[in-house]
């Protein structure tokens, strides 16, 4: 049982089975994901109410980018990971 949502094993897949490929996807995605939220705030507060934006900031960037890796949405680019370990 993982509590890790998705699972670890799945997110490793598609990170070819690379800990450390999927953290630097993670990270990487979850600074733009934070970026962009930040960048929003003040047009979201014009337009949406509190309860609106309490709701789309219960995920944290982190877990946004884990779930879109799980479903294929962010990926790498494989040809410069091979030319770094040659």
């Amino acid at each position: 049982m993982s509590i890790i949502k998705p699972d670890i094993d799945v997110l490793l897949e598609d990170a070819n089975n690379d800990r450390f490929l999927l953290c630097t996807m993670a990270s990487k995605r979850a600074h733009d994901i934070n970026d962009m939220m930040c960048g929003q705030r003040n047009r979201a507060i014009q337009l949406q109410t509190a309860i609106e934006i309490a709701r789309a900031a219960e995920m944290k960037p982190l877990s946004m980018a884990f779930s879109e890796i799980a479903r294929g949405d962010v990926s790498y680019d494989k040809a410069s990971i091979d030319l770094e370990n040659n």
